[in-house]
Order: C-alpha cells, then sequence, then structure tokens
C-alpha cells in the first residue's frame, strides 16, 4: 500500500501548515495588539500637560540668545555711533547681521526639518553665538591686526561678525522654537511652554540691564577705551550667564521625535507649498512679523531716546529697560494661569496692541521736562509687550497643529520675515537718524526726532495692523484635547 504513508505525509503536511499559519495569526493579533496599547500610552503622555521641571528646563534654553538679543538691539546702534562709526554705517552692520540671520533661519528650518536632532543645533548654534558676540562688541580685532582703523575696515569687521553671531542665533533660535511642537500635542501646554519661555526672556533681558547698570556706574565712559571696556564687559558676562542656562536646558530637556505623528506612524516631511496654500499661514506671519517689530525696533531706540531726547543719565538707558521687562515678567507669569480658547488669544493680543498705541502717543508727545514720567510708560510697554508676544506666538503653535514635519519652517520662515524686516527698518530710520543730540530748547527737533517715531509712531502702527489681521484669523485648533484645562501638573 504505497498510497497511504503518502496521504498520511500529505495530510500532516497540511495540518500543520494551517497550525502554524494560527499561530503566525496569534502572534500577529499579540503584536498588534500591544503596539496600539504602546501608541494609545505615548499618546497619553504626548497630549496630558507637560510637568513643571520639563517646562522651566525648555523655558531657559533660550537665555543665551535672550540676552545676547536684548544687548544687540539695545545697545549696538548707541555703541557703535559711540566709538565713532557714522549712523549710515552702524546701521549697515545691523543690517548685514538681520540679513545673515534672516536667510540662515530659513536654511536651519529646512534643516532641522528634514534631518531632525534638535539639541544638536541648538547646542552648536549656542557655541557659535558664545564665541561670535564677544567680537561684536570687544572691539575691532581685524583693525589691530591691520594696524588700519579706518571706517572702512571697522565697518566691514563688525558687520562680518555680526553676521557670524546672527547665523549662530539662528540655529538656537529656530531649533528651540519648533521643540514646542513636538514636546507636545496638549494645545494649553504649548501655551504654558511658550509663556514659559518669554519670561525667561524677561529675567534674560532684566540680567543684561543688570549688568549694564552695574557697569555703566562703575566704568565711566571718559575715552573712546573706556566706551569698549563698557561693552566688552557686558558681553562677557552677559555670555557667562547665558552659557548657565544653556547648560541646563541641555540636562533637563529631553530630545523630542518630529517623525512620529499621534498614532506612532512615521510621517512624511511636509512641503513649503502646503504652508504656502493656507490662508492661515499669512495671517500669522504678519502678525508675528509686526510683533517683532514692535518689540525689536522700540528696544534700538529706547537708548537714544532716553539719552538724546530726554537728557536723563546715563544709567537711565538700563534702568528704563529693566522696568519694561520686569513688568513683563510679572505679566508672563500670571498668562502661565490662564485656560486659553480663540478669543482670548485675541482679546489679550488686542489689550497689548491697544496698550501699544496708547504708550506710542505718549512717547512723541513727552517732553523733556517730563522726562520722569517716561518710568510709568515703560510699565504698560511692559505689559502690551508680554500681552503680545505670548500670544502672538502661541498663534504661531496652532497654525502648526499636529504638522509637526513642518514646525522648523514655520518656525524659520516666521523669524525670516522677522529680521528681514526689523533690519530693513532700523536701517530706513538710522539713515535719517542724526547721531548728534537734539539742541537743548530746540523744541521742533525735540518733538519729532527720528528718535521718536520710531519708538513711538512705528509700534504703535504695528500694533494697530497687528490687532487688525488678528481678528480676521480662524484660531479653531484640530486638537484633540481642549484648551480649557490644568496648565501643569
Amino acid at each position: 500500500m504505497t498510497s497511504s504513508p503518502s496521504f498520511v505525509s500529505l495530510g500532516s503536511k497540511v495540518w500543520v501548515d494551517h497550525e502554524l499559519r494560527f499561530f503566525a495569526h496569534l502572534e500577529e493579533v499579540y503584536i498588534t495588539s500591544l503596539t496600539v496599547m504602546g501608541n494609545s500610552i505615548e499618546d497619553d503622555s504626548f497630549s496630558k500637560p507637560v510637568g513643571r521641571w520639563s517646562v522651566y528646563c525648555y523655558g531657559v534654553g533660550h537665555m543665551l540668545n535672550d540676552i545676547t538679543s536684548a544687548c544687540w538691539f539695545t545697545y549696538l546702534l548707541l555703541f557703535l555711533t559711540e566709538i565713532g562709526l557714522s549712523s549710515r554705517d552702524a546701521a549697515i552692520v545691523m543690517l548685514s547681521g538681520q540679513i545673515a540671520d534672516g536667510l540662515a533661519t530659513i536654511c536651519f528650518g529646512e534643516l532641522i526639518d528634514r534631518f531632525g536632532h534638535f539639541k544638536i543645533w541648538h547646542g552648536a548654534g549656542s557655541i557659535l553665538v558664545a564665541v561670535s558676540f564677544s567680537s561684536v562688541f570687544g572691539g575691532c580685532l581685524p583693525c589691530k591686526v591691520l594696524s588700519s582703523f579706518s571706517l572702512m575696515v571697522e565697518t566691514v569687521s563688525y558687520s562680518t561678525f555680526a553676521a557670524i553671531f546672527n547665523v549662530g542665533w539662528a540655529a538656537t533660535q529656530v531649533s528651540h522654537m519648533s521643540m514646542v511642537s513636538c514636546i507636545t500635542l496638549n494645545s494649553t501646554s504649548r501655551v504654558v511652554l511658550s509663556s514659559c519661555r518669554n519670561a525667561f526672556t524677561m529675567v534674560a533681558n532684566l540680567s543684561l540691564y543688570g549688568i549694564a547698570y552695574i557697569v555703566f556706574e562703575v566704568i565711566k565712559a571718559k575715552t573712546h577705551t573706556d566706551i569698549e571696556n563698557q561693552y566688552r564687559w557686558i558681553a562677557y558676562l552677559s555670555i557667562f550667564i547665558g552659557c548657565c542656562f544653556v547648560g541646563i536646558f541641555h540636562l533637563g530637556t529631553n530630545e523630542p521625535s518630529s517623525k512620529t505623528g499621534i498614532h506612532g506612524n512615521i510621517l512624511a516631511r511636509i512641503s513649503w507649498s502646503y504652508w504656502f496654500l493656507k490662508v492661515l499661514y499669512y495671517q500669522v506671519a504678519l502678525v508675528y512679523m509686526l510683533t517683532r517689530l514692535v518689540l525689536n525696533v522700540s528696544q534700538a531706540y529706547l537708548a537714544f531716546y532716553v539719552i538724546d531726547d530726554l537728557r536723563m543719565v546715563q544709567s537711565a538707558k538700563a534702568l528704563v529697560p529693566a522696568i519694561i521687562y520686569i513688568s513683563s515678567f510679572i505679566v508672563s507669569l500670571l498668562l502661565q494661569e490662564i485656560a486659553w480658547n480663540e478669543k482670548r488669544l485675541k482679546a489679550y493680543y488686542t489689550i497689548g496692541g491697544i496698550l501699544w498705541v496708547f504708550c506710542g502717543i505718549a512717547i512723541v508727545l513727552l517732553p523733556q521736562s517730563m522726562s520722569l514720567f517716561v518710568y510709568v510708560i515703560s510699565i504698560f510697554i511692559g505689559i502690551a509687550n508680554a500681552l503680545m508676544t505670548v500670544t502672538a506666538v502661541s498663534m504661531q503653535n496652532i497654525l502648526i497643529g499636529q504638522d509637526l514635519n513642518g514646525c522648523a519652517f514655520v518656525c524659520g520662515s516666521l523669524s525670516f520675515l522677522d529680521k528681514i524686516s526689523c533690519g530693513l527698518t532700523l536701517f530706513v530710520l538710522q539713515s535719517y537718524h542724526s547721531s548728534s543730540p537734539v539742541v537743548a530748547g530746540n523744541v521742533s527737533s525735540d518733538y519729532f526726532s527720528i528718535t521718536r517715531y520710531g519708538l513711538g509712531l512705528v509700534p504703535a502702527f504695528c500694533s494697530l495692523v497687528g490687532v487688525a489681521v488678528t481678528w480676521t484669523m480662524e484660531l479653531r485648533s484640530p486638537l484633540y484635547k481642549p484648551l480649557m484645562e490644568t496648565l501643569l501638573e
């Protein structure tokens, strides 16, 4: 019976094959269930409120950028004109840095979206900032090497170091800003992360102005060398403080993933055209650009206004900005405890914008005889800055939503508009700005100086336009968690 063994063998083979398929199916079901459970746990942890320690560690990550940026916008133009550069040459140095920053921002946005590794970009940028910033305020090194102190060599030297500094600054800024959307999908936690970052921006600025106040009091600027020593010490101490907080950020913040979606799926990189087809992208970009213009242009002309227009003491160019950032810091802390929604974002931005309009009018009309009133104006400027900054950045995070693989491009492109618009605005204003102080008693020049326009009218106009654009937005976020929830664990 030769057929029986063959039949039994065939039957056994078929039975074994069905058994293997059955167990393979069980294994597949088991693995799938584990994956779903794992994704569910990951989704829950990714959407729940972020812990306080994580928020604080993230918030200090931009301190080096913030403290050097405060020095850059507050004192660069003043420093360059005080050491002998013309207002136009000083504006060229500023513009070269802003252009380098804007272009680098776009490049880094694309590279971070493509390759990720936020902390590596952040660390590399921080190193470049620390090394180059001391050369911006540390005197003209190429002039000493070439034994030539001509205005052209000085302008080229300062412009080169300004560009290098801003390239590093852009790498740190884009990586840090875009991390918010990848750390959590919780929309309220994104707001609190932005608010905490803004609060530590105030700490950085206060640190700078505290340092500047002490330096201006201790080192009296009687010669060209004294002026350079003043700003050199300000730069060195600022870098030291900023680097300490960069270390805390890298030790306390985990590298977020920008490649995983809310269900554990690997997401394809989002093309630029995806954002260009969104109306909200242009609205948020315009509001963000106008908000940054308000902050940066006003900051750049504040020292000029205090010294040249109001004729206050030298220490006032540190004290007045400090008051602005104290009030901003307090408001930023209070904003962390608010449950946000669309109407509140728009309402708080509007309040900040309207406050700036009134402050701008007061700045233009304030006579020299009432110079002390600038301290009162500074309080309201600080409140307006905090309200506008926190809400503008939060609108940017709503724009990004769950499209995490495009977050760096959004942050980079918006920052590009910020840098280029700010550089061009300051260049135009500086082209008409006289470095010589106004003549005492000359009411016309006192009331209609470029400094007053730059500090008062330009921010007021930008605020008004920003408020108008804000109310045209539809900020309904597609996130599956509502905004009305606890901010922190």
